[in-house]
Parts: C-alpha cells; sequence; structure tokens
C-alpha cells in the first residue's frame, strides 16, 4: 500500500514505508537511551501535535495536619490540584535519504538502524537540554561548554524566592540547594571560596580529610552525603531520588576506598545510563549531557570560578518534560532515486520543585 505524499511534493514515496511505524520504532528507541525520561515527571494530559501546544501537569497537592483532642471539630482540607501550564516550545528533527541502488543490495535493515541512531540523537540532544535547564546552565551548542548560568524563566516561577541567575544559580533554583567549596571546611578549619567549585580528590587509603589546609576540596561521597543531606532538610520524599554524574566525576568515585562501591559497580542489567541502584539513596546515571564551563570538570587546581563541571540530584517530581516524536514523513527526492526520510521531536520541560534540586560544582584537585 502507497502512502500520500508530504504536502508540497507530487512525487509518489515509497510504499513500503509507514510514517505512524516508524514514529513509534524511533519513540520506543528514544525512550530506552535518554536519562531525562527515567528521572523525570512525564504524567501530563493533553495532545502534543504542534510546537507552541500547551499541556497541563498536576503538582501533587500539600496536605495539612494538624493537632486533634477529644470533642475537636474536624474540617476536611479541600484539595486544590495545582496545575502547571507546560508549553512545548522546543523542537528538533532529523532528515536522511535513503538510495534506492544502496537499500536494494544491502543486507542490513535500514529502517531499523535509522530507527536506532536518529532516536539516541534526538535522546543526546533533549537529555543536555534539559539536564541544562535543571542545572542552571545555558548549553548553546550540542556537547558544547556552557557560557553562562541561566538566567530565562520558563514561564512562572514555582517558587516566588528562586533564583533570576546569579553565581552559580541558575534562574528558578534555589540559592540554598547550590553547593560550592564554602561548603567544605578543613581541618585549619578554613572554609572554601563562594561561587567557587569544590576541589575533588580521591581518598586516600583510611583517610577521613580531604588534603590538610586545602580549602573547598571534597572526597566524592563528601559531595553526595551532602546533597543527600540538603534534600533531607527540605523533606523531599527518598523514594525516587536520582543522581546524576558526568564521567569525571564517575571516575573519581570508582577510586574510593569503598567495599561498598566496589561491589555496586559489578551490578548487570542498567540501562539508560543507570550505574548504581543506591547510593546515599541516590539512582546514580552517568551522562555526558551535563553543562561544564571553561575548561570543564578535568581542569586540576582546586577551587575554580570559571573552569569547572556541573553534577545534578533530584526527585522524580522536581521536573516536568513532556515530548512526542511526530510529523515522521517521507517523500522522494526530486533530484535522486532515492527516499528522503524525516521527523521531529516536539517536547517542552517546568521545573516544579526547586527544593527538590541540589546541584554542585566542582573540577578536580
Amino acid at each position: 500500500m502507497a502512502f500520500s505524499t508530504a504536502a508540497g511534493y507530487g512525487n509518489l514515496p515509497n510504499g513500503n514505508f509507514s510514517p505512524i511505524i516508524y514514529s513509534k520504532q524511533v519513540q520506543l528507541a528514544f525512550r530506552k537511551s535518554s536519562i531525562v525520561e527515567a528521572i523525570t515527571n512525564s504524567d501530563y494530559f493533553g495532545e502534543i501535535a504542534n510546537m507552541g501546544d500547551s499541556v497541563k501537569v498536576i503538582k501533587e497537592p500539600e496536605i495539612t495536619v494538624k493537632e486533634y483532642a477529644r470533642g475537636t471539630t474536624i474540617t476536611p482540607q479541600d484539595l486544590d490540584d495545582e496545575e502547571f501550564s507546560l508549553t512545548i516550545d522546543k523542537a528538533n528533527y532529523f532528515a536522511f535519504k535513503v538510495d534506492d541502488i544502496e537499500e536494494a543490495h544491502s543486507h542490513v535493515n535500514f529502517s531499523a538502524l535509522a530507527s536506532d541512531r536518529a532516536a539516541y540523537r534526538l535522546s543526546d540532544q533533549f537529555d543536555q537540554d534539559v539536564l541544562g535547564y535543571m542545572s542552571g546552565f545555558k548549553q548553546s551548542a550540542i556537547h558544547g561548554k556552557a557560557n553562562a548560568v541561566n538566567t530565562t524563566v520558563n514561564g512562572a516561577k514555582a517558587v516566588s524566592t528562586a533564583s533570576s541567575g546569579a553565581n552559580l544559580v541558575g534562574a528558578e533554583l534555589l540559592a540554598s540547594m547550590s553547593i560550592d567549596a564554602s561548603d567544605f571546611t578543613q581541618t585549619n578549619g578554613t572554609a572554601g571560596t563562594a561561587n567557587q567549585s569544590i576541589g575533588l580528590e580521591p581518598r586516600a587509603g583510611g583517610a577521613t580529610a580531604a588534603k590538610s589546609g586545602t580549602t573547598g576540596n571534597a572526597f566524592p561521597l563528601q559531595v553526595v552525603a551532602r546533597m543527600a543531606r540538603l534534600l533531607d532538610q527540605q523533606n523531599v520524599d527518598t523514594q525516587g531520588r536520582w543522581l546524576v554524574l558526568d564521567p569525571v566525576f564517575m571516575e573519581i568515585l570508582k577510586d574510593e576506598d569503598s567495599r561498598l562501591l566496589n561491589s555496586d559497580f559489578g551490578g548487570s542489567g542498567l540501562q539508560n545510563g543507570l550505574v548504581l541502584n543506591n547510593l546515599h539513596g541516590f539512582q546514580v546515571y552517568s551522562s555526558n549531557n551535563l553543562p561544564s564551563l571553561g575548561t570543564g570538570p578535568a581542569t586540576v587546581g582546586g577551587s575554580n570560578a570559571s573552569n569547572f563541571g556541573i553534577i545534578v540530584a533530584g526527585h522524580s517530581s522536581a521536573v516536568a518534560t513532556a515530548e512526542q516524536i511526530n510529523k515522521t514523513e517521507t517523500y522522494r527526492d526530486p533530484d535522486s532515486f532515492a527516499d528522503i526520510v524525516r521527523g521531529m521531536h516536539l517536547y517542552g520541560r517546568k521545573i516544579l520543585r526547586p527544593e527538590a534540586i541540589v546541584t554542585a560544582a566542582y573540577n578536580l584537585a
């Protein structure tokens, strides 16, 4: 059965191509490869058909607990579901050409190969954008260095006291949930400098503190434990916590003198970047899509104000995302004997609970 041509093209497409089936194949492969899909709230209602559409996301209601005494009249609380409107304001696309002769003489399934690669590239771009947004930094190009703290507020702030983008704290995030060198005091009693990165160093066997006299330095597990503590102090649920680390932090973490880590890193069956099921209460993911500034986290020299990486932890209810791969279509190339296949990925993202997101800036000590 042949399918109708794409708008604006009079020549017939390849009759073996089903845009509906192909779109579902790409969507399935996308969700298998995206870390953001695993750590955000994607429960929404509404249809995503075009850029600029809006969907509704429900934020969990707050329940008031009151003291009871005998004879007290109980007044039930009216639940007021807080709705956030999530605008689909982001779009990425793919387009590729399959030559008739190459396809006829190939022993591989071009559709399956193309589906997997298209999904991987789309999820790569999606993860980078959303991880940068929830970390508070802007990334202008795929795998490019972030050039500044994000100062753009996406719609209305979920919490009015959230930052507007200053120092190491991105717009819509809380300054109290940002960890830097000043959060770590060494044995000489001196804390690191505010708004500078943590100097990350591997723990030597038996060591209980970072390099004596070096302010702002910490071990990887100290940083992770501090992130967990901040979430605890915000009464964030322990179930559903996640932590996303970049490859540099992950390497130093693996060097920790810890039998717990030595056993956990041998796990099997992990996917979507998941490398640890439980570390200080976090499911730990590794991603190359976290933002970094200047020469990045591998910059050696301890605390730094302009060359560092960002890691982020939070809860699955902290950020809402809505995405859909649609407009997948094929048409004959008017200038050659080939099919052109293209598709578009539409999505939006919104921080709902900034108190459930904590970030840390670091570079190598």
